[in-house]
């Protein structure tokens, strides 16, 4: 079983440390390690450290050896995930999954046919769930680059997102849609950015098509089966990670 991972403000240098705070807690009272056992200390920034627990001090305190610290480069191409909102809890689902499987970024959209609203108190706590979400996810799958999650983008500031992209798509159900093609097919850069848009349940308007269509940004399917918007980024992304190279 590979080492659990625990979140510092900054990763340590080599030589004890002591891990505290919600994290110590966690490492102590709920995963009750013990010495000798292994964990990983990360940034979430790219950077982490293998440690040995030494000891537990108190309740919510570690103390722990670090014996080697690493960075990771940045992924490439980077992985960004534009996602409609979608109802109820199926958004920290969607930030879930699409963390584990290994997004670099993930974009909230509030298109124009979203049933969920971000506005006020509801949005901020809203982005506070998926950013939440994207952490803890992030140790679960072991990674130590979480993927950012960006402020709730309006239509035209998504279309600004796609122009700047190597490679820009939009998830589309309907393959006669503006002459949309594979996913699979589709030719994809060795780096630079890649930015995939992730529609509500009722689809992506016609207006908005076109606005990304000048962007830049052509439709294409996943397959013959349609599938919900929070798992659509997720079935989208394996894709994308498997074709570049980044899960070989």
């Amino acid at each position: 079983m590979t080492a659990p991972v625990f979140v510092v403000d900054a990763v340590p240098a080599k030589g004890q440390f002591v891990l505290d705070g919600p994290e110590g807690r966690h490492a102590v009272s709920v995963r009750r390690l013990h010495a000798g056992e292994h964990v990983v200390l990360t940034d979430g920034l790219g950077t982490g450290a293998a440690a040995v627990v030494l000891a537990a001090a108190g309740k919510d305190r570690l103390v722990v050896e670090v014996t080697d610290v690493t960075a990771e480069p940045e992924p490439e191409p980077r992985i960004t995930v534009v996602q409609a909102l979608p109802k109820g809890d199926r958004g920290e689902v969607a930030v879930e999954t699409m963390t584990e499987t290994g997004v670099d970024a993930i974009v909230p959209w509030q298109a124009s046919r979203c049933i969920t609203q971000w506005r006020g108190d509801r949005g901020a706590k809203s982005l506070a769930k998926w950013r939440a979400t994207a952490r803890e996810a992030g140790k679960q799958s072991r990674r130590l680059r979480f993927p950012e999650v960006g402020e709730a983008l309006t239509t035209k500031q998504v279309g600004a997102l796609l122009a700047a992209a190597d490679f820009a798509a939009v998830l589309h159900e309907d393959a006669s849609a503006g002459g949309s093609e594979a996913l699979a097919t589709a030719g994809l850069p060795e780096a630079g950015s890649i930015v995939l848009v992730v529609g509500p349940e009722g689809g992506v308007s016609p207006e908005e098509l076109a606005l990304f269509a000048e962007a830049g940004a052509k439709p294409y399917r996943l397959g013959s089966s349609v599938l919900r918007t929070s798992t659509a980024g997720t079935a989208a992304a394996a894709l994308l990670l498997g074709r570049t190279g980044r899960w070989s």
